[in-house]
Formats: C-alpha cells, structure tokens, sequence
C-alpha cells in the first residue's frame, strides 16, 4: 500500500504542447470556466505544489477563489486554502511572493519530491495537486509518482521552440507499449480537458468500477448473483465485456464477455479481467467455471472486488487462479457498490 499522498497534475497546454511563449507576458491558455474547474479541483486537495520557476515567473497565489468553496472547507474542519509547497533546491525565493503572503494554509519549501512526499504523508496529507512548472511535470511523471493527469489543450499554437513545453525530453513509463488511461474527455469553452489515468491502482480502480456499473444491467435472480466484467488489454483498450445473464439465463458475466473473443486473440496473453465478484469455481449450470474459463483463455491478471459469498456454494477462485500462477488483486475498497447490487442475496 501507497504511503505517499494521491499525486494530481494539471497543466494546460498548446496544440503543439507549449505551457507559456518566450515573452515577458504570461500566456492565458484556458478560460474562466477552466479556472472554475481548476478551483473546485484544488478545494478537493489538501496541498498544492509548484516549482521554484513556477513561482518565480508566474507569481502564482495558488488560493482558493469561491468564497462558498472556501467556507465549506472551513466548515469541514480544515483551513480555507490547502497547504502550498514549493520544490527549491536552493531556496532562494522570493520572501514578498504571493505564494507566501496569499492563503491562510500552510506555506513549504522542499528541496527534493521524496523528501517532500513523505513529510507531506506526515502531516496527514492525502491528495496533492503539482501545477508545474516542466521540469516538476517531467520528475513526477518520469519516476511514475503520479496517479492522475488532468491536461487541457488550448486551440491554438505557440511555435517557438525557446518557450517552455509540457514536460522535457525523459524515459516516461508511458509509451507505445504502456499506455496511460484516458478517463474522461470534457469541452469547456473552447478548450478541452484530457483526464488521465497513471498508476496502476487508479487504472484497476476506473475499470473494476466500470465492471460493478455494468453488473446493475443484469436481470433479477433469487438463484444468481449480479456481475459485471471487462476485459482490458495492455494498451489500456476495453476489448470485451460482458454481465450476468446477458444472453441467457445461466451466463455468467467473465463467460459472456470472454465468449466475444477469439481464443486465439493475441490480446488475451497480457490482457486483464476485471469481475466485479470473484470469479466463480464451483458451478452446476454449465460444464467449465469462470476460474477455468479464465485459465484456458490465458488471462495473466484478474481484478475483483468482492469475494465470493457462500450464499450457494463456498469460492475458492482467487486462490485457484494465484496457484496457477496469475496475478490476482482483491479491491474490497470497491465492495461496497457489489454489495449493494447485490443485497437480495446476501446475509443483513
């Protein structure tokens, strides 16, 4: 388990990827519905970081604008901004900056992330919001240290190659092998918001999600329980999906969406399977169970969240798959929603 804070970056960029020109002037990238979002976002958090250039250039407040935002997080018991952080490694910094004299939560200067992220974590910190600079954007991202990437691009092109881009040249675990989940897409105004996945555990989280919506489409049984379940493949692409009694009344959700693909589907030898239940081992109603369904599909990683329960027979998939050497992940952080769709058939 994660000992860092949640870590969310946000930037907004240029068509060709440019944060600012090379002028004296900052450049407006987005719009005052964007900046609306980016404040609800930061009252969401409990600290904000930025790098030394960032301050030094742009003389950011990093506030929260609402007066309603800011009352409700007073009212929540927590201070009226979130704590402000600042990575120098020399620290020399302006002491007359609005960093230091706006807001009424904390102000930080760290000289280095991991020093930072655990003294952060001490402090009780859960969600941290990196505004920039690039080479902030670039550490985070090139050390895998983030977990969510909100970017919105601007419709129109800087094309100066002196003007500071996204994120510096770097080995990034994201490439044409490995790719970053894409969550959500939203039109504000005339830019776009590009929300993005990074870390494992939030790319399980968005699918295994997606599995448990999908498991409320199932028809009502006293004799089944509901499930969904998608499979992934490892470029972060949905290739099937499938719930509870969607063709008949006896399919199971891991057999109707694997029924959608070749067995000889290459896909299949690095894909996930996302099961809102543990894959069931034990099965009157057809001749293979979803744990063999999955083993003879050559799935190497399954996700659920909720074990089993023995209302009709005791499970023992999880552990039929991890035997055969898959990768198996339990996320009872998720159960609750399974258990709600489900709450006919299970114990009060």
């Amino acid at each position: 388990m994660t000992t860092r804070p949640y870590v969310l970056l946000s930037a907004a960029m240029s068509i060709d990827g440019y944060l600012d020109d090379a002028t004296d002037q900052r450049l407006v990238l987005s719009n005052d519905l964007d900046w609306d979002r980016v404040d609800e976002v930061r009252a969401g958090c409990d600290a904000i970081l930025v790098g030394a250039n960032t301050v030094r250039r742009d003389n950011p407040r990093l506030v929260i604008r609402s007066a309603a935002r800011r009352e409700r997080r007073v009212a929540s018991g927590l201070p009226a901004d979130p704590i402000k952080v600042v990575l120098s490694r020399s620290g020399d910094l302006d002491p007359a900056a609005a960093f230091f004299t706006t807001g009424e939560g904390e102000k930080l200067v760290h000289a280095d992330i991991d020093t930072m992220l655990a003294d952060l974590a001490a402090r009780g910190v859960r969600r941290l919001m990196v505004e920039g600079g690039t080479g902030t954007h670039t550490s985070f991202l090139t050390r895998g240290l983030a977990d969510e990437l909100h970017l919105v691009v601007a419709p129109f092109f800087v094309g100066d190659a002196a003007a500071p881009r996204f994120v510096h040249d770097g080995r990034f675990p994201w490439d044409r092998d490995r790719r970053a989940t894409l969550a959500e897409v939203r039109k504000i105004g005339n830019v776009v918001l590009h929300r993005y996945l990074l870390s494992e555990r939030e790319v399980d989280r968005y699918w295994l999600e997606q599995a448990v919506e999908l498991s409320r489409r199932c028809p009502p049984s006293d004799t089944a329980f509901a499930v969904g379940a998608v499979v992934v493949d490892a470029h972060g692409e949905e290739i099937a999906r499938g719930y509870s009694r969607e063709t008949d009344d006896r399919v199971h959700a891991e057999e109707a969406a694997l029924a959608r693909l070749d067995p000889a589907d290459p896909r299949l030898a690095t894909a996930t399977i996302y099961s809102s239940l543990e894959p069931c081992s034990r099965r009157r109603s057809r001749p293979r169970t979803c744990t063999r369904l999955i083993l003879d599909a050559g799935l190497p990683r399954v996700v659920f969240a909720l074990r089993e329960p023995p209302t009709f027979v005791d499970g023992e998939g999880a552990e039929l798959l991890a035997a055969a050497g898959r990768e198996v992940v339990e996320r009872p952080d998720l159960a609750a929603g399974v258990r709600e769709v489900n709450r006919s058939l299970l114990p009060a």
